[in-house]
C-alpha cells in the first residue's frame, strides 16, 4: 500500500499516469471520507477510475459506480473433476450454452423460462413498491434477464488446483442497468450546472443526500444491483442444466459465491457512517468469499477476503486493461489469441481479439499486489469459454 496523497491511497504496481491523475482528482472531492483506496487492477474509466472504493459523506457520483450498476461474478464449485469428462466433446458443451443464454449486447431472451418468470415478478414486485417503472429505462428489461452481455462479460467451465469443476459467470444489470446509470449521471451533470458546482471533471458529478434526485438514483440503484444478482443466478441454473445434459448426470452443487463489484451500499469506515461506492471492486470482509476473474486465458481465483481496514474491506476485481480495445486490436492478431487460448475451447473469431489475454494486466502481479486484501482459496483454469460479440 502506497500513500500517494492524504487522501489517496494504492495497492496497484502497474498504474498508468492518466489512470493515477483521474484518481487523484476524484479523491479532491471534498465529501471523500477517509480516503479513496486504488485497488492493483485500477485502469481508466468514465469519470472515476475503474479498480477503485470511493466512500462519501453525505452524496454519491453516479459515474463512481459506473455504468454497468450490479456488474460482478457467480462461481459454482460442482461434484465434478475433470476426469468426468473424458472421451466427451466440449465444443458440444460450448454450443448448447452459446443457445442457452442470449449473448452479445442486444441480446435477450424470446421468452423466459418459469425460473427466470419468478424473478421477474420479483423484481417488478420491487419496482412497483418502490414507486418506479424499468420500463420507463427499457420497455424489454424483463426479456434481459438471464442474458450475458458482451466485451468482458463470459461463461467459463474452469477447474480448480485439485481437478475439481467450477462454473464461473460474469454479467451485470445489461440494458436497464445501463439506461438507469446514463440517466442518473445526466441529472447529476445538469444539477452541477444549474448550481455553478465547479468539479474536476464533469463526469464526477454527485447527487446530495436528502434530495429526491439522490432518493430516486439509490432506489432504482439497488433494484438495477438486485437484477445483476438475479440474472446471474438465472444464467448459472441454465449453465448447470447444459452441463447436466453433457454428462447424463445432474449437477450437484457444492458452493455458490455471487457478488458485486460496481455497486454502492451504506457502510461504517473509520467513525463514519458512509457510502461506499466499489467501481472495479469486490467487498472483502474477513472471511467473505470472492471472486476475481483475470481474463479468458489466465487464472482466475476464489478468494476470502482479509477485511483490510485501510482498503475499506475491500479488494480487486479482476486483471484490469492494459491496452484500450483499439489498441489491442490494433497490436495483437486471431493468430495470437489462438496461441493464448491453446487447449481452451471457445469460439474461433476475430471478434474476440481485444479480449485476449495480453490485453490485460497480469494477473499473478494483481493477486501479488492483494496479498494484504484477499488470500487465495482456489486457482481456475478454463475448459471452456464463452463470450458475446
Amino acid at each position: 500500500m502506497e500513500h500517494l496523497t492524504p487522501r489517496l491511497l494504492s495497492w496497484a504496481s502497474l498504474l498508468e499516469e492518466n489512470t493515477l491523475e483521474q484518481a487523484r482528482r476524484t479523491s479532491t472531492l471534498p465529501f471523500i471520507h477517509p480516503h479513496l483506496a486504488l485497488m492493483p487492477d485500477a485502469h481508466l474509466g468514465k469519470g472515476a477510475t475503474v479498480g477503485s472504493v470511493i466512500p462519501t459523506l453525505g452524496a454519491l457520483v453516479p459515474a463512481a459506480v459506473g455504468v454497468d450498476i450490479g456488474c460482478g461474478m457467480i462461481a459454482v464449485r460442482t461434484r465434478f473433476s475433470t476426469g468426468d469428462f473424458d472421451g466427451l466433446d466440449r465444443s458440444v458443451l460450448r454450443t448448447a450454452l452459446e443457445r442457452a443464454v442470449p449473448l452479445s449486447a442486444g441480446g435477450r431472451n424470446q421468452r423466459l423460462t418459469a425460473s427466470a418468470e419468478r424473478r421477474v415478478d420479483v423484481l417488478a414486485a420491487e419496482a412497483a413498491a418502490a414507486g418506479f417503472d424499468p420500463a420507463t429505462s427499457v420497455a424489454h428489461w424483463a426479456l434481459q434477464l438471464g442474458s450475458l452481455g458482451s466485451g468482458n462479460h463470459f461463461i467459463e467451465v474452469t477447474a480448480d488446483e485439485t481437478g475439481r469443476v467450477w462454473l464461473f459467470l460474469h454479467s451485470g444489470s445489461r440494458g436497464v442497468g445501463n439506461r438507469i446509470a446514463q440517466r442518473h449521471i445526466t441529472i447529476a451533470r445538469e444539477l452541477a450546472r444549474r448550481w455553478w458546482i465547479d468539479l474536476p471533471d464533469p463526469d464526477l458529478a454527485y447527487l446530495v443526500e436528502g434530495t429526491a434526485e439522490f432518493d430516486a438514483y439509490v432506489t432504482e440503484l439497488r433494484w438495477a444491483q438486485h437484477f445483476a444478482l438475479l440474472n446471474r443466478e438465472e444464467m448459472m441454473d441454465r449453465v448447470a442444466a447444459c452441463l447436466a445434459e453433457w454428462t447424463g448426470t445432474d449437477v450437484v452443487e457444492e458452493e455458490r459465491i455471487n457478488c458485486h463489484h460496481n455497486f454502492t451500499q451504506s457502510e461504517r469506515h473509520f467513525d463514519k457512517q458512509v457510502w461506499v461506492s466499489r467501481k472495479g471492486a469486490i467487498e472483502a470482509k474477513a472471511g467473505q468469499p470472492g471472486l476475481i476473474p483475470g481474463s479468458m486465458g489466465t487464472a482466475s481465483y476464489v478468494v476470502e477476503g482479509k477485511g483490510n481496514p485501510v482498503a475499506l474491506n475491500s479488494s480487486p476485481h479482476g486483471a484490469g486493461r492494459a491496452f484500450s480495445r483499439s489498441a489491442a486490436r490494433k497490436r495483437f492478431s486471431l493468430d495470437d489469441l489462438r496461441t493464448a487460448m491453446a487447449g481452451i475451447e471457445f469460439r474461433d473469431s476475430a471478434a474476440f481479439v481485444d479480449e485476449i489475454p495480453a490485453a490485460y494486466k497480469d494477473i499473478d502481479q494483481v493477486m501479488a499486489d492483494a496479498a494484504d486484501l484477499v488470500s487465495v482459496r482456489h486457482e481456475l483454469h478454463q475448459l471452456v469459454n464463452v463470450k458475446g460479440e
